[in-house]
């Protein structure tokens, strides 16, 4: 199956969670995160600000912010098809942009530099355990990544969102770590056995 096909498949069984059980295991994925070792040893944590039927990223940030991390979100440049992140501190330093997405308004932020960031949680639409993914088409993450050599790069997604193979090209940036409500897949070790095997 191609990129497009399985990103619109997927998209449609995302549509069909409710709204009771979205958030119920949102909250699930949340708390293994907090549990996650990257995690508690990060200082200074990139992450997206989720737009439904994405995993609920607000309600991670406000836990992080408790712990006292430094959280940075990223602003797109459609132009160039770049991305920089700046750290909030609150969400009124959030604006709403094209496609209801919400940025950080830099006038009222501190840019983070890629390396600055000890984890970047990547979003994206399907996944496979060796940590490839189909993202929203755009590929600002995988342009991203690409010059991020710091730390590790980890999604958050349901179950559902994960597939046996995702099609991969030269340019794929795969992540490291996938937290769902049920599990945690170390795709370094998949990837490593698939490898050997």
């Amino acid at each position: 199956m191609d990129k497009t096909t399985l990103r619109n498949k997927v998209r449609e069984t995302l549509a069909m969670i409710n709204e009771e059980v979205y958030r119920r295991q949102s909250k699930a994925v949340v708390q293994r995160v907090l549990q996650e070792p990257y995690i508690i040893e990060a200082n200074t944590i990139g992450i997206t600000i989720s737009n439904q039927p994405e995993v609920d990223t607000i309600l991670l940030i406000e836990e992080l912010w408790q712990l006292g991390k430094k959280v940075a979100v990223p602003k797109c440049h459609p132009k160039t098809r770049e991305m920089t992140f700046y750290a909030i501190e609150s969400f009124a330093q959030l604006e709403t942009v094209y496609m209801h997405l919400r940025e950080p308004i830099p006038e009222r932020c501190e840019l983070v530099d890629a390396n600055e960031m000890d984890i970047i949680l990547v979003p994206g639409v399907v996944f496979d355990r060796l940590g490839y993914r189909i993202g929203y088409g755009g590929g600002y993450y995988d342009r991203y990544v690409l010059n991020y050599k710091k730390g590790k790069l980890m999604s958050l997604l349901f179950d559902e969102q994960i597939v046996n193979r995702v099609p991969m090209e030269e340019h794929d940036c795969p992540v490291d770590i996938i937290v769902t409500p049920t599990e945690r897949i170390d795709c370094l070790a998949h990837r490593g056995a698939s490898e050997n095997g």
